[in-house]
């Protein structure tokens, strides 16, 4: 299915609606890391529908089978993110007062920066969010042995004009704090492309205990393979915040 954006592109979704019989159930809009794509977020559809919630799988803009654009973004991912949540709530059978979001890596960050700006989701499930944008290009940066002065700050800078955004406004570890709904903060303990101090630096800037944290023991960024271990832990997660 296609899902229209404010822009005239349309974003490639998979929707699995509510199982017969429920009637005014609870959504999710599920969303993929950089590089992804819906397909690679089957393993929590199956684990939310058998729970009893839609489930929306989207493709960011220039990612899988939605239309190309001429940069992406994590501002980008957020507004890809909002179009499906906007969508949702509209559809029959759907309670909008119980929509929620899963994230993964970036698209992690897009659903906490949503989380920031809107008062109607019932939760978010950030799953291997960094915790500063500028943090993570500087490791990356590092990793290619690219200098920060004077080539990675002009890079960065340039970057902010391009997305028209300033990146401590856009931050997870900021966005955090501005929110009003229950998040789940999950991090794989072995991750080597977001750290584990990441996780931790977003928790501790938390407002109050409406955010948790689980941390996933042998686990990589690509937490997906641990769903089946502690796939409990979300969904108990989802029924505390009905």
């Amino acid at each position: 299915m296609r899902i229209p954006t404010a822009n005239g592109k349309r974003l490639f979704a998979w929707f699995i609606p509510l199982p017969e019989g429920i009637k005014n159930g609870p959504a999710v809009a599920v969303i993929h890391g950089w590089g992804g794509n819906a397909g690679h977020m089957l393993p929590f559809a199956s684990l939310l529908h058998h729970e009893g919630y839609a489930v929306l799988l989207l493709d960011a803009r220039n990612h899988g089978n939605s239309d190309d654009d001429s940069f992406s973004s994590m501002p980008r991912f957020a507004e890809d993110l909002e179009h499906g949540l906007d969508w949702l709530g509209r559809q029959p059978r759907i309670d909008p007062q119980r929509l929620y979001l899963l994230g993964h890596s970036v698209g992690a960050a897009a659903a906490l920066l949503v989380a920031s700006r809107r008062q109607d989701l019932a939760g978010v499930i950030s799953i291997a969010a960094f915790a500063h944008p500028v943090e993570m290009m500087r490791r990356q940066m590092r990793s290619h042995h690219i200098p920060y002065l004077p080539i990675g700050w002009l890079v960065l800078r340039y970057i902010e004009r391009t997305i028209k955004a300033n990146f401590d406004d856009i931050a997870p570890c900021n966005t955090i704090r501005q929110g009003s709904c229950p998040v789940l903060l999950v991090h794989g303990e072995e991750d080597e492309s977001v750290p584990l101090a990441d996780a931790r630096r977003i928790y501790a800037n938390r407002l109050d205990d409406r955010v948790k944290l689980l941390l996933l023991p042998e686990t990589g960024h690509d937490s997906r393979e641990a769903i089946s271990t502690h796939g409990e832990s979300l969904l108990a997660f989802l029924r505390r915040s009905a």
